[in-house]
């Protein structure tokens, strides 16, 4: 298939090329980037959706939920599940295709594993790509599910309008989900298996750590020669801002489909409030941002380590730091005066 048909079958919406075309993408084959550039002006139609949280957390059943709704709206759905990576193959488990087996055959759903490939933020390095190569090919749902939660697993954030966090009632996620960082990434919280004990504690527990983030706890309580004593409201100071969303806490049981409908409003809702703020537009400019620096740390690191002046003079100098005369400090300042050097020229 040549790029040309390749590129006009992918704006078509054929499962064949857009099959080829994430393959191409995905493993960096010659002509990834010419066709990433072709479909470029195309994107910002679908909205992104990421899923994550801790492993049974049950995101592959709440995702096939969410799928099945959209569908019945007549919106077509992609569902980029990210796999932990085969230490053997190199590949994806696909147990997320399995569990979602009831939307797969669907024409207008389309379910690519993938695999974190050693990314330490638990999403593939080309993850991005790939949502983009679907927003081209027609999508108007995007979900990108996640191996997991943690604290090196926050850039799903980074590569979605709306970042959803399912939670468990019996797994301790309300210590977790207290920490730092992860209270940040989601827009959306979700107690998944709310009829199993401990939900509303759950659920309590996640708007106290909201409202510790946001500020609010003691809004009405001010303070007294250093202790807290009921009086009236205190005033919200200019420095406070406007704020344009808090995260829901919803109660769900995906495996039943309770509570799928407040979901998918909250969704929606998240979706609004960011489009009347101009948040959706910053979170896509930052996006952006980070894409191309992504990119070009990329082309930077192919051409020094494929061949560059740093190939070689590494190459050179690695006998001295095995001898332990130069350490790889010393090699990494010379690279970079050299690439200085090139570049004032």
């Amino acid at each position: 298939m040549t790029d040309e048909a390749l590129l006009e079958g992918l704006l078509e919406g054929r499962v064949a090329s857009l099959a080829r075309a994430i393959s191409l993408v995905e493993n960096a084959r010659p002509g990834f980037e010419a066709l990433l550039t072709a479909i470029h002006p195309r994107l910002g139609q679908a909205r992104r959706i990421g899923v994550t949280g801790p492993p049974g957390a049950g995101k592959s059943t709440l995702t096939m939920r969410l799928v099945t709704q959209w569908r019945a709206e007549g919106l077509r759905v992609a569902v980029v599940a990210v796999d932990p990576t085969s230490p053997f193959t190199g590949g994806a488990l696909l147990g997320d295709r399995i569990r979602m087996e009831d939307v797969a055959l669907d024409p207008g759903v389309y379910i690519r594993s993938m695999a974190t490939r050693g990314s330490l933020g638990g999403l593939a390095t080309s993850t991005r790509e790939v949502c983009d190569i679907l927003d081209a090919a027609g999508f108007e749902r995007i979900v990108v599910e996640t191996v997991g939660v943690g604290q090196s697993e926050l850039d799903v954030a980074g590569m979605t309008d709306t970042t959803l966090l399912t939670l468990v009632p019996e797994s301790g996620d309300g210590i977790q989900a207290l920490k730092s960082g992860v209270m940040e990434v989601a827009d959306l919280f979700v107690v998944n298996k709310a009829d199993r004990p401990g939900a509303p504690k759950m659920r309590r527990e996640v708007e106290l750590a909201l409202d510790l983030r946001l500020g609010k706890t003691h809004r009405n309580l001010p303070a007294h020669h250093g202790a807290l004593q009921r009086g009236a409201p205190v005033a919200v100071t200019p420095e406070d801002g406007p704020v344009a969303w808090r995260p829901p806490v919803l109660l769900a049981i995906a495996a039943k489909g309770e509570g799928i409908d407040e979901i998918i409003a909250a969704l929606d809702a998240h979706w609004e409030a960011g489009s009347a703020s101009g948040a959706l537009v910053a979170r896509r400019h930052e996006r952006l941002g980070r894409s191309t620096r992504a990119v070009v740390s990329r082309a930077v690191n192919r051409w020094l380590f494929d061949g560059g002046p740093a190939s070689a003079l590494i190459d050179d100098r690695l006998a001295a730091v095995v001898a332990g005369t130069a350490s790889p400090y010393d090699v990494a300042a010379e690279v970079v005066a050299i690439l200085k050097e090139e570049v004032q020229v």
